[in-house]
């Protein structure tokens, strides 16, 4: 069989339909000299079995991080994920499984949505979640275009020690809903004062705890100091983890809580894809992005599950959408919802213990290596060391040992050049007392 069975003719009589007299008739609104010369420098096809020997030529350069000692983080990190988990969501039933428009054929994959619903509602704090965004940035970036609806303001500050990532993301939006955004520079060695600048024109403050430096903060000063001035606290969350241990945003006075939901039955995958999480409260239901699950009962009384609310442009009148926001990632909460499940709530004060016990362990080691200074002081299972070196040469040479030794700061925050002796280290439970000290040798080797 062959992957391009059009002839000639066969092509001859398609352009003819659409009233076109060549195929370069269909680029002719594209710029001359935007258009290529002659063909790309690409190889020929090949045979399948040349195909699959090239790929593993190319992934064998690539060091996966169950493979080495990892201590990479910084909006991502490694857990360990059971294996029931990959299991239960390629049932066909799941994997492949449309958008649940007809209710009478979707009733597991509704109730999955509902329950997960449910959980990152209970992890947060919050009265109501959606049924999942994107990732943690774009959700960020939705939650302040809310924001701007519920205030009708048009101002969103966010905290310098927001991850620069999901700062990048807001700034992207802002350039077509023409809306501001300002903030303090991120401060390193600790959290920024960012209730001093909240105003009457501002619509949020856009906090993340821990922070991208592994700061933990108390949310409620600076959200009484938002709500004082009118203004919704958005409380930003990267690593899920942390909410087993630390205090849910909801209870510290967040109005929005987005979050990254990738650490809880989704591995790295190389960088995706992940998982946001949207939680808000009840009486900002309605300008909430996404789609909602909802449990009801059918005519005959029974209980059953339905897409309550689904407020996109293409359910509902342009004008009234919330979002455009055209999916959500399913397959992604469906895997978070079974790890949760198995975790349940013991199990995830549990795994949250060890995380910070194991970041406590590899903090104290490293304190003792001369010329390290840990340079944050309360943290949950991400911290930043200082080096006496470059951090981003550091680090390379580490990797070339054999140690994947966590994010140098620089790599984030490109413009920073204060701060290019930092390195974010992320110690999860997957990381052992040899891995640790693994680390703790090749970094003494590599200064």
């Amino acid at each position: 069989m062959r992957y391009l069975p059009l002839e000639p003719d066969d092509r001859r009589q398609m352009l003819d339909t659409i009233g076109v007299g060549s195929i370069d008739d269909l680029f002719a609104a594209v710029p001359r000299d935007k258009l290529l010369r002659e063909l790309p420098h690409l190889p020929h096809g090949k045979g399948e079995i040349e195909v699959e020997r090239e790929m593993a030529l190319l992934a064998a350069r690539n060091t996966a991080a169950g493979s080495v000692p990892f201590f990479c983080g910084a909006g991502l990190y490694r857990h360990h994920v059971p294996a029931s988990v990959d299991h239960l969501i390629q049932r066909s039933e799941f994997l492949t499984s449309y958008t649940p428009y007809q209710p009478e054929i979707s009733q597991g994959t509704l109730q999955v949505l509902y329950e997960f619903q449910t959980q990152v509602a209970m992890l947060t704090g919050m009265d109501v979640a959606n049924a999942s965004m994107y990732d943690g940035s774009t959700a960020a970036a939705e939650a302040v275009l809310m924001a701007h609806r519920v205030t009708r303001r048009r101002k969103a500050v966010t905290s310098g020690n927001l991850h620069p990532h999901y700062r990048a993301v807001i700034d992207t939006l802002s350039h077509f809903d023409d809306y501001v955004v300002t903030g303090p520079e991120a401060v390193a060695t600790s959290t920024d004062d960012i209730a001093a600048i909240i105003d009457s024109t501002t619509s949020c403050v856009v906090v993340q705890n821990p922070d991208v430096f592994g700061h933990i903060r108390d949310l409620t000063p600076i959200a009484e100091a938002a709500h004082k001035a009118g203004a919704l606290l958005i409380a930003v969350v990267t690593e899920t983890v942390s909410l087993g241990a630390l205090k849910s945003p909801g209870e510290m006075g967040a109005d929005i809580v987005v979050a990254e939901g990738q650490s809880i039955g989704n591995t790295l995958n190389f960088g995706g894809p992940s998982l946001g999480l949207f939680a808000t409260r009840d009486k900002y239901v309605r300008q909430m992005p996404g789609r909602l699950a909802g449990e009801t009962v059918d005519a005959e009384g029974r209980r059953g599950f339905v897409l309550t609310l689904a407020t996109r442009e293409q359910h509902i009148r342009r004008e009234k959408a919330t979002s455009n926001i055209c999916t959500n990632s399913g397959l992604c909460a469906l895997a978070f919802s079974i790890h949760m499940t198995l975790l349940g709530e013991t199990g995830l004060r549990r795994l949250a213990a060890i995380n910070h016990a194991n970041a406590c362990d590899l903090a104290d080691r490293l304190g003792k290596i001369r010329g390290v200074e840990v340079i944050t002081p309360a943290f949950f299972n991400e911290f930043t060391i200082r080096v006496p070196a470059d951090a981003q040469n550091t680090v390379d040479l580490m990797a070339q040992k054999g140690v994947l030794g966590g994010v140098p700061v620089s790599r984030l925050m490109p413009g920073r050049r204060d701060l290019r002796d930092l390195i974010v280290v992320a110690v999860t439970e997957t990381s052992t007392s040899a891995d640790r000290q693994a680390f703790m040798d090749t970094l003494k080797a590599v200064l």
